[in-house]
């Protein structure tokens, strides 16, 4: 575990008409700066940890690049006005430029709201984005083991309760990775950074978990990495479900325990039931 993402803190807990002093363990969340060459691009609230992951996934879905061949290097490196590591830098390849348009909205990203400040929702579609794989299916029973998986490898939300998580899943239910962040989107974008890093996208034969709600980035970035089912163990957005309906995503929500509820995509789950959604 990387020490930065929880400190100890000191507090006083009232329980039952008892006072006591004890202490508790906090989630880490500290700016991360992302630069290109010399250009900064981008701050962003994060959990520390897996930070070159999150600055390539972030690249990588905000359309930056389209192919890890793109990046020539990428380093953390300490920032003199902060504390630590929080600035991630990353070089194009020779023949590689910045796009200035797609820097143009150099936002501050919150974190809880990666889509906070950005100019509309045009802005915020990546170009070129394709419909994920038609071919694969799930089981539902399956399915519904997932979230066990899920929240049994989340060790920093089980000392803080304070993260989210993104996972991994292949079809077949193996879990791939796990990150946790203070931001959901964050903790996707370290996941989609992983598979960058290991040459697996498109994700085509995975499936995605996320905690908390599924919301539009989330949708988007799922989308750019090429992955065909997307679960949330909470609800969705409007604006979620019809971008994984235009897109031909399966899009579930309300996992939990056995049920669920499909948005968008019912064809790959392997019921047998014929789906008009």
């Amino acid at each position: 575990m990387v020490p930065r993402m929880v400190s100890v803190a000191s507090v006083n807990e009232w329980s039952e008409g008892k006072l006591s002093s004890q202490n508790d363990y906090l989630a880490g969340e500290e700016p991360l700066e992302i630069r290109i060459g010399e250009v900064a691009i981008n701050v962003i609230m994060r959990t520390p940890g897996h930070d070159l992951e999150l600055a390539a996934g972030f690249i990588f879905t905000e359309g930056l690049i389209s192919h890890r061949s793109q990046i020539a290097s990428l380093r953390a490196e300490a920032d003199s006005r902060q504390n630590g590591a929080n600035l991630v830098r990353v070089d194009f390849a020779p023949g590689v430029a910045l796009d200035s348009e797609s820097t143009r909205r150099n936002f501050y990203t919150n974190s809880s709201c990666g889509v906070c400040g950005k100019a509309s929702i045009d802005a915020i579609r990546v170009r070129h984005i394709q419909p994920p794989n038609r071919g694969c299916t799930i089981d539902p029973e399956l399915l519904c083991r997932l979230p066990e998986q899920f929240l049994a490898a989340q060790q920093v939300f089980g000392r803080t309760g304070a993260l989210h998580a993104a996972a991994l899943f292949s079809l077949s239910g193996e879990l791939l990775v796990l990150r946790e962040d203070i931001g959901r989107h964050n903790a996707v974008d370290k996941v989609i950074g992983w598979a960058l890093a290991n040459d697996l996208i498109p994700l085509s034969d995975s499936l995605l978990l996320v905690s908390g709600r599924g919301g539009f980035e989330i949708v988007q970035k799922a989308l750019v990495a090429g992955i065909p089912i997307l679960a949330s163990v909470s609800a969705p957005s409007d604006l979620a479900v019809n971008l994984a309906r235009e897109f031909g995503m399966t899009f579930i929500g309300f996992l939990r325990g056995r049920r669920f509820v499909v948005y968008s995509g019912m064809e790959r789950l392997a019921t047998g039931i014929p789906s008009s959604i």
